[in-house]
């Protein structure tokens, strides 16, 4: 879930430059672990910008946050639930693909009334 740690900017912006390149298409898979630290900094940073606990967003493997005022979900699977992959989160986050766009072609699942995080997207621009 969400972590209380702070996200330094400096951070978030080096692991998603690191990412970059295979995020346009021009660049090969990147290392695990660099995709790891690419999603969950820019899932902490999503948490931090949209405190709540109403949604819960997904992009497995690497993480999940709950985020966005509103009621907060405390036990079983929660109302309002995002699921992706993590290029496509990374897209998003990037700016890179439209949240709109993102759900017309499948590439996120998106359910509950509080579902929709596009207010906060992009997190990060290169």
């Amino acid at each position: 879930m969400s972590s209380s740690r702070s996200v330094d900017p400096g951070e978030l912006r080096a692991a998603i430059a690191t990412v970059s390149d295979w995020l346009t298409g021009s660049g090969d898979q990147p290392a695990r672990a660099d995709l790891a630290a690419a999603v969950r900094l820019s899932l902490r940073t999503l948490a931090a910008v949209a405190p709540g606990r109403s949604v819960e967003v997904r992009v497995p493997p690497f993480a999940a946050v709950q985020c966005v005022a509103g009621p907060r979900h405390t036990r079983g699977t929660p109302p309002n639930v995002v699921e992706t992959d993590p290029r496509t989160w990374l897209e998003l986050a990037t700016g890179r693909l439209q949240w709109s766009d993102a759900l017309a072609d499948g590439r996120i699942s998106a359910s509950g009334t509080r579902a929709d995080v596009s207010h906060w997207l992009p997190i990060v621009r290169l």
